[in-house]
C-alpha cells in the first residue's frame, strides 16, 4: 500500500471516528430534537419520534446513521421538515465557499508578501509595523472586527450592506473580516519561515557568489520557504472554505456555520452530523492537498507521493 493509499485510509478510519463521536456527543446532550414543541400531544410527538427512528434502541440509530452516510445520504433534517441534510449542505455550502474562498485569497494576497517583506528587512521600521499590526488583528476577535466594520462601512458611511446575500458587495465585509486575521497567523509564519531560510548556509552561499538580493531571494528563498505556509494553509483553507460560525451569524449568511450553529441549539441530530462528517472529509482532503503540493516544493517529501 503506497502513501497516499494509507492516507485515504486514514481518512476514512477518521470519519468514522469522528461520526462516532459526534453521534455519541449529540445523544448525550440534555433535550432532544421535539422538546421545544411543547403544544404537541403526546401521541402526535411518539409518532414523530417514530418517524425519524428515535424510537429505536442507540445502536440501531447508530447503525443506520452510518449506513445512510456510507451511500451518501445523511438523512432528513429533524428540524427542517420534508428538507433532506444533503440539500441543506448542498444549498449552504455554495455560501460558505464563496465567503471562504474570497477570504483565504484575501489571507494569501496580504499575509506572504507581508511576511516576507518583514522577513527581508527583520528587525527594522518595517518589521516592528508588521508585528505590530498582525499583533492587532490576532488579539481582535471575529466579531469586535465585523461589528466595526459594519458601524464603519455600513451606517457610518453607507458603502457596503451589512448582512444578507444576493450580490458581491455582500461578500466583502464578511471575507474581510474573515480573512484579516488568517493574514495575520499567515504573515507571522511567513516572516519566521523566510527568516530561518536566510540564516541557512545556501543563502550564505549565495551571497559569498556576489548574486544579487533580489535574485537571491527568487531563487533560494521562497520556494525553501513554502512549506510551512502550504502546511498551514491545507487545514486551513477548510475551515475557511467551510465558513465562520460567527461571521456568519453577524452578518446573517445562510452557510454551513449557521446551521450548524441552529442545528446544535435545535438538536437537530442528522443536520449536526451532516455538517461534523462534511467537514471532517473537506479538512482530510485539503490537507492531502497541502502535503500533495508540499511535496513537489520539496523534493524530501517526494515519498508521499
Amino acid at each position: 500500500m503506497n502513501a497516499l493509499a494509507r492516507r485515504l485510509f486514514a481518512l476514512l478510519i477518521t470519519l468514522l471516528a469522528v461520526h462516532a463521536a459526534a453521534f455519541g456527543l449529540i445523544r448525550a446532550a440534555r433535550g432532544g430534537p421535539f422538546d421545544t414543541e411543547r403544544d404537541f400531544p403526546p401521541a402526535v410527538e411518539a409518532a414523530l419520534r417514530a418517524q425519524y427512528h428515535l424510537d429505536e434502541p442507540l445502536l440501531a440509530q447508530y447503525w443506520r446513521s452510518l449506513s445512510g452516510i456510507v451511500q451518501g445520504d445523511f438523512g432528513p433534517s429533524m428540524r427542517y421538515r420534508d428538507v433532506s441534510v444533503n440539500r441543506i449542505l448542498a444549498e449552504a455550502l455554495p455560501v460558505s465557499a464563496s465567503l471562504g474562498l474570497a477570504a483565504l485569497l484575501l489571507a494569501i494576497a496580504i499575509g506572504i508578501p507581508v511576511g516576507f517583506l518583514a522577513a527581508w528587512h527583520r528587525n527594522k521600521a518595517i518589521d516592528r509595523t508588521v508585528l505590530l499590526g498582525t499583533t492587532l488583528f490576532l488579539s481582535i476577535p471575529n466579531f469586535v472586527l465585523a461589528g466595526l466594520a459594519i458601524s464603519l462601512f455600513c451606517f457610518t458611511f453607507g458603502l457596503l450592506p451589512p448582512a444578507g446575500t444576493g450580490s458581491w458587495r455582500h461578500l466583502v465585509l464578511p471575507s474581510i473580516c474573515l480573512g484579516l486575521p488568517f493574514a495575520a497567523q499567515l504573515a507571522r509564519l511567513a516572516r519566521s519561515s523566510a527568516s530561518d531560510v536566510l540564516r541557512g548556509d545556501s543563502v550564505r552561499t549565495a551571497h559569498a557568489k556576489g548574486l544579487p538580493p533580489s535574485a537571491i531571494r527568487r531563487r533560494h528563498v521562497l520556494l525553501p520557504a513554502l512549506p510551512p505556509l502550504l502546511a498551514f494553509l491545507g487545514p486551513t483553507a477548510a475551515a475557511m472554505l467551510t465558513g465562520s460560525l460567527v461571521i456568519e451569524q453577524v452578518f446573517a449568511l445562510p452557510g454551513l456555520g449557521t446551521h450548524f450553529v441552529q442545528a446544535a441549539l435545535n438538536r437537530d441530530y442528522t443536520l449536526a452530523l451532516g455538517i461534523t462528517v462534511s467537514y471532517t472529509a473537506l479538512l482530510g482532503l485539503m490537507t492531502l492537498l497541502a502535503d500533495w503540493l508540499m511535496a513537489i516544493v520539496d523534493p524530501r517529501l517526494r515519498s508521499f507521493t
